[in-house]
């Protein structure tokens, strides 16, 4: 009997050790597990948490608006704006049955004009049963789902978000630019003011973060950290929408006409350097910018495409002599129809004609070039080389549009010496350099306005939301030419359009002063058939509200720039002096 209790004693220590050594580890289990959740996985589990109680909110900026103007009336209109759009989605767990997916796609397709088979995929999308977010259509105006909303179709929801639009179409649509996707797929701006001023445009993200209540509702005042967003500043062009449209319409016939490849036109205001129109053709719509056939059409010609500008380029020479005081407008020239300049072979002018006893005024007139060769000869290679430099060629002008570039001219140093070279010959009718339409413009803004080269600018101000504005305007560069030198070129460049190989140029009631040019265009280094067309002139000469440039390239119907660029640019010309309203003064 005793030995039975005492054996019954050690079954229950027993027992009550293994109880008491199952509790100690179970305890040690418990707070291994508490040390890995609450110590090595704390911030896994922080962040599971703070998925289910904690609140973070990204606030998007609105992005800024792109106008153009008008220069008469200062009314402004939008190039660049953004328009709410939705995204149609469905809950497809609210449809619980075939008939009312049916129902709802029946509903739907007559609102969007489906047709049978788009209306059975539509039945198929909307019957999944179990996808809280099932997008049906993109991009539906507000207009449409104020009807879908009416048709009260079970399960459907709406997702409003900003769509950037344009307005005008293709108007301008190079200077514009457009907003597409970055890597991430975030909206980022591409081309023009889009591009280059994406950060001022787009402005700053802001956030909300803190707490919400086991029912979702953000908890105030626990935890609560926010940082506003910064909207987008709008952007004010000093393009005028009016001579933007309808120039750029007479540039696009004569392209057409003329079966060239491109054109580009730029008119600029000489007295401030404000671009009021900046054509490039072929276009394109940024509204539907992913359709272009090629993303070549995306670059603005008028920045962005430096050519050999030809005969264009001469008045920058016969600026320079007259300004050394080496010429006059009357200083006797002989043509022989050709000069040795230390060339492969010697320079001759075109279609070998030979002009004898004329003028530098003649030499414009006729586009001589063995008088651009004498000109430069006169002045020395360097400086023939500091007067191309100041009229700003070889550096960007700095428009403030992306993809500038600056041109060539690397040839003017292919050596120190000072003698004439066949470089510098060539380049005295624009050869073996190349420049930007923008650039040519603004060269001949200096001559216009009397000798002072000014900075061109196409943003006249930029409004922050803060009220803040900065304003853009005339930027002297450096003065080029004295006023005389300016003012008998002016009368020179009259005259090659009255007298010389620029008649068509001419408009009824006004002294116009432009140039022809016909330049070659050279591939790997050789020169072609194919050629570029372009004249370059301003008026009213005696006091220029305008400098007009037009190139077309690589016209089929026409041999030289006199019968092609030089009867756009006198139409160009004819509606400009109509638009600003300024009186004939011939």
């Amino acid at each position: 009997m005793q030995e039975s209790t005492l054996h019954v004693a050690e079954n229950k220590n027993l027992r009550l050790g293994i109880l008491f050594g199952g509790m100690v580890l179970v305890g040690c289990i418990i707070i291994a597990r508490l040390f890995f959740l609450m110590v090595i996985n704390h911030d896994y589990y922080k962040q599971q948490a703070d998925g289910s109680h904690g609140l973070f909110v990204e606030l998007f900026p609105k992005r800024g608006s792109v106008f153009a103007q008008s220069t008469k009336t200062k009314e402004e209109f939008p190039l660049a704006m953004n328009r709410d759009h939705f995204t149609v989605f469905a809950d497809t767990r609210r449809i619980k049955t075939d008939d009312a997916a049916e129902t709802a796609a029946e509903k739907l397709s007559a609102i969007f004009g489906y047709d049978d088979e788009q209306k059975y995929a539509l039945f198929l999308q909307l019957n999944k049963r179990t996808d809280p977010y099932e997008p049906l259509v993109h991009k539906v105006d507000e207009e449409t789902v104020d009807k879908i909303k009416r048709a009260e179709v079970e399960g459907i929801h709406f997702n409003r978000t900003p769509l950037r639009v344009y307005p005008e179409g293709p108007v301008a649509a190079q200077v514009v630019g457009f907003v597409g996707k970055d890597e991430g797929g975030n909206d980022k701006g591409s081309y023009g003011v889009e591009g280059y001023w994406q950060q001022v445009l787009a402005g700053e993200e802001g956030f909300l973060e803190g707490e919400r209540s086991a029912g979702g509702k953000r908890i105030p005042l626990v935890g609560t950290l926010k940082k506003a967003q910064e909207d987008g500043a709008d952007i004010l062009l000093t393009i005028d929408r009016t001579l933007q449209y309808h120039t750029c319409e007479i540039l696009r016939r004569y392209m057409t006409h003329f079966e060239a490849t491109g054109a580009s036109l730029v008119i600029l205001d000489p007295h401030t350097g404000a671009v009021r129109v900046m054509c490039s053709l072929p276009d394109f719509d940024p509204n539907t910018y992913n359709k272009v056939e090629s993303i070549e059409v995306y670059n603005n010609k008028a920045i962005f495409t430096p050519y050999e500008p030809g005969s264009i380029f001469k008045p920058v020479a016969i600026a320079a002599a007259l300004n050394e005081g080496l010429i006059t407008p009357d200083s006797y020239f002989y043509d022989t129809g050709s000069v040795d300049a230390n060339c492969l072979k010697e320079i001759k002018n075109a279609d070998g004609q030979i002009y004898k006893d004329t003028t530098m005024t003649g030499v414009l007139e006729n586009s001589i070039n063995t008088g651009m060769v004498h000109a430069v000869e006169l002045l020395g290679k360097k400086v023939f080389r500091e007067y191309v430099e100041q009229f700003g060629f070889g550096v960007k002008a700095g428009v403030a549009l992306n993809t500038e570039v600056s041109g060539q001219v690397d040839s003017l140093y292919r050596n120190d010496r000072d003698e004439l070279d066949c470089y510098t010959a060539t380049a005295s009718f624009g050869q073996g350099i190349t420049a930007t339409p923008l650039q040519m413009a603004s060269a001949f803004g200096a001559i216009a306005n009397g000798g002072t080269l000014l900075k061109p600018y196409v943003v006249e101000e930029v409004r922050y939301p803060s009220g803040k504005i900065e304003r853009y305007k005339a930027q002297e560069v450096r003065r080029v030419i004295s006023r005389q030198s300016a003012a008998l070129l002016s009368g020179m460049l009259a005259s090659v359009i009255d007298n010389g190989q620029a008649k068509a140029a001419q408009v009824e009631g006004y002294y116009v002063a432009g140039k022809t040019g016909t330049a070659q265009i050279a591939e790997k280094g050789v020169y072609i058939d194919d050629t570029n067309h372009s004249f370059i002139g301003f008026g009213p000469v005696e006091n220029p509200a305008f400098v007009i440039m037009v190139k077309l390239e690589r016209p089929q119907n026409a041999r030289f720039s006199s019968g092609s660029a030089a009867p756009a640019f006198g139409e160009i010309a004819k509606f400009v002096m109509d638009y600003l309203e300024i009186p004939p003064t011939r």
